[in-house]
């Protein structure tokens, strides 16, 4: 296949070598024209894949029309809140339709609350049946190392989502299969909300039992919210839910969970974001999950908290104390 990777950073990168593994034609697509003069010059992606080479045959450009050039597979690899203005300048490069599409980012969009494959859907009018979210726990990390990894491909059309899997499976990469795509998104992208809890947590000076609730209850939130906007309850229990939920809680790679214990330390949100050279996507997603819980009237405590916690200036410990003094609960999963 032809495969054109939207978006240079860490996953995209890492994604792009797995893709070259399996003999596939792989361009990479940034604006970033320092990380295409390094990937010329050193053979790698210093700035958010360091140490990893990255082989000859991919290559990296500014040129949009050039990237998506005869492109079976466009893997969209760009933060969940830019993909709605990405998506149109992709179609207008394209010189055919038909492509497959997957989206690799994991978060909510802001005000419209769409994930990201009706986001592409909507924006390049491309048929569900031709998208998938390819989502579970996979730092690029370890990915690019050839770590074992497992992850799911998820998409209405069971054919897009095997093409999908056929195309990224690797003896370090397995890949399964789902129908369920709101399921599979959205344990992607409200994990990073509990994986802020967590890393609050660790800052705070929280113990093991404290992150070890706020991990279970918070997986209880995100099966709730997520049956709510129709996906199936037994999905969250996998690799896209409770699977990316551990790794992304409890890992050194975690960025999110890096920006949940700088300020579980006492720092400001736009300190710790200034300085960050990837993107939380949690941090936006807090925003989409609280609001849209309210509009359903869906109970969430634990993202309410790290809401006010983030955009209201509340401290972590009055937080804390808020979460466990509330009105005694039957324990429940949904």
């Amino acid at each position: 296949m032809n495969a054109a990777l939207i978006g240079a950073g860490s996953w995209g990168t890492s994604l792009a070598i797995v893709l070259n593994s399996n003999k596939h034609r792989v361009r990479c697509y940034t604006i970033e024209q320092t990380t295409i003069y390094d990937v010329q010059t050193k053979g790698e992606n210093s700035r958010y894949l360091p140490g990893v080479k990255i082989p000859k045959e991919i290559e990296f450009t500014g040129d949009l029309k050039y990237a998506v050039e005869d492109a079976d597979i466009i893997i969209n690899a760009v933060p969940s809140q830019i993909t709605r203005s990405v998506v149109p300048q992709v179609i207008n490069a394209l010189n055919s339709t038909g492509q497959i599409w997957v989206t690799v980012s994991k978060g909510i969009e802001n005000k419209t609350y769409m994930q990201v494959t009706d986001v592409i859907h909507e924006a390049g009018n491309i048929p569900h049946d031709k998208i998938a979210a390819l989502s579970g726990p996979s730092h690029a990390e370890e990915v690019s190392r050839k770590v074992p990894t497992a992850i799911v491909s998820a998409s209405t059309s069971m054919e897009t989502a095997k093409a999908v899997q056929a195309a990224f499976m690797t003896p370090y990469l397995r890949v399964y299969t789902s129908i369920d795509v709101p399921g599979v998104e959205l344990g992607g992208a409200l994990k990073n909300i509990i994986a802020l809890a967590a890393g609050i947590c660790d800052g705070a000076g929280f113990g093991d039992n404290t992150k070890a609730a706020l991990m279970t209850r918070g997986l209880a939130e995100m099966n709730r919210l997520g049956t709510a906007m129709g996906a199936h309850s037994d999905t969250f229990a996998g690799l896209s839910g409770m699977g990316d939920l551990i790794v992304t809680c409890m890992s050194r790679h975690s960025r999110n969970r890096h920006v949940g214990e700088e300020i579980g330390k006492g720092r400001s949100l736009q300190e710790i974001l200034d300085e960050m050279v990837m993107v939380a996507e949690g941090v936006k997603t807090t925003q989409s999950a609280y609001e849209l819980a309210k509009r359903e009237k869906i109970e969430m405590p634990i993202t309410e908290q790290i809401y006010k916690t983030l955009f209201e200036g509340k401290s972590p410990h009055q937080a804390m104390l808020d979460l466990m003094t509330r009105e005694s609960k039957h324990e429940d999963w949904g």
